[in-house]
């Protein structure tokens, strides 16, 4: 069975390395194109994908088209007999129903549930306390193919984006492997797709990371986590800070972080009645920094000012003294 595989980060690899390790005839490896990046801008940056693919003397394709004619015949001529996609972009039909078997997809969630482009984050950011891996056979449109498997996994109470993601991608090389391996033996049986239990999750952009210290401590909690360490959870800070006691605080440094945007890529939750206005930094001037919501408080544990190095709350505080 030749195999063309279709992917660009490093949540690819594994399962490209998997695929390689057991034997398969992976006959060509379809990325991005490099891209220039790095100090400067001059940096030429290949994707994690094509380093492993060269490494393995894999031939690589980088088409900035996949409607261009000269791409669709080259991919023709490997005369594949399955296309196997992780973390790609979206495909024309000339491309996905070429093969004979067809081409399928390793998508982040337990679809129909996060069909779309974050599938983690929002899964995270909506409290979710399970999530998974499924493979499932590509159609016109996005993520709604009949399904192969389904591998679940569960996501920790104060687990990150970026923790899930290291997790998944090693639990989706497995699962693709077993979907090859099941499509080579034809043991499988297709599974369609329920509509009515199906939730989309969007692409995310700077604007939709704001957050809403308004909401309750455990929803601004999974909006933190969802979203880090990337883009990563911002809001522009406009109030005084204020000592846990009720008294105003002023650091020297303090005014200059107001008007300033604040990442925040870790948090822990505390529900408790409070009498500070909603959105109040509030700090015991040592250890803490908190910032009060409509049911408790969120502590800040990692945080970032913009054009400044990521610290931790003691860290960040120290500065604030100097």
């Amino acid at each position: 069975m030749k195999i063309i595989f279709m992917g660009t980060p490093d949540f690819a690899v594994p399962s490209l390395e998997i695929l390689l390790d057991n034997g398969y005839d992976v006959v060509a490896v379809i990325t991005a194109t490099d891209k220039l990046g790095g100090r400067g801008g001059k940096t030429l940056l290949e994707s994690a994908v094509k380093k492993c693919a060269v490494s393995r003397g894999i031939p690589v394709l980088q088409p900035e088209k996949l409607r261009s004619p000269d791409f669709l015949e080259q991919l023709r001529s490997y005369q594949a007999d399955l296309q196997v996609v992780v973390a790609f972009r979206m495909l024309p039909e000339a491309v996905w129903t070429m093969p004979k078997i067809g081409t399928f997809n390793l998508h982040g969630s337990l679809l129909p549930k996060y069909r779309g482009a974050a599938p983690i984050n929002w899964a995270i950011i909506n409290g979710e306390q399970e999530t998974g891996v499924t493979t499932f056979f590509l159609r016109h449109e996005i993520d709604t193919g009949d399904l192969l498997f389904q591998e679940k996994m569960p996501i920790g109470e104060d687990e990150t984006a970026g923790e899930v993601h290291d997790r998944m991608m090693q639990l989706g090389a497995g699962l693709v492997l077993k979907t090859v391996q099941a499509i080579g033996k034809e043991d499988y049986v297709l599974q369609k797709q329920d509509d009515a239990q199906a939730c989309h999750a969007p692409k995310i952009f700077h604007e939709t990371c704001e957050i809403d210290f308004g909401k309750s401590a455990s929803e601004v909690h999974n909006f933190v986590r969802g979203l880090s360490p990337f883009p990563g959870a911002w809001k522009i800070v406009a109030m005084p800070l204020t000592l846990e006691d009720g008294t105003p605080w002023h650091p020297g440094s303090w005014e200059k972080v107001q008007g300033v945007e604040l990442k925040v890529f870790r948090t822990q939750k505390e529900a408790v009645s409070h009498s500070f206005p909603i959105g109040q930094f509030v700090t015991d001037g040592k250890k803490r920094l908190k910032v009060a919501t409509a049911d408790g408080f969120v502590h800040l544990l990692e945080l970032q000012l913009q054009g400044r190095k990521r610290l931790t709350a003691v860290d960040f505080l120290n500065g604030l003294k100097s």
